[in-house]
């Protein structure tokens, strides 16, 4: 039992690069841009119809970890 608790844990509490796709892709220009400013980003872009935070998803990452 307690082996899947730090399974668990590992997998809920350790930022994963993976997840910042879902944190970071929005329907609109005004949530991204939102988004970007709550981060920092100076920017915003559009990836496949989405839009995201940022100039580009290494910056993204970037200042996702910084949180």
């Amino acid at each position: 039992m307690s082996r899947f608790l730090v399974i668990a844990a590992v997998i809920f509490l350790v930022p994963s690069p993976l997840w910042a796709h879902g944190k970071g892709l929005y329907k609109t220009q005004a949530e991204a841009r939102a988004r970007a400013e709550q981060l920092g980003c100076q920017s915003i872009h559009e990836n496949k119809g989405r839009w995201m935070p940022c100039s580009d998803e290494a910056e993204l990452h970037r200042m996702l970890r910084r949180q």
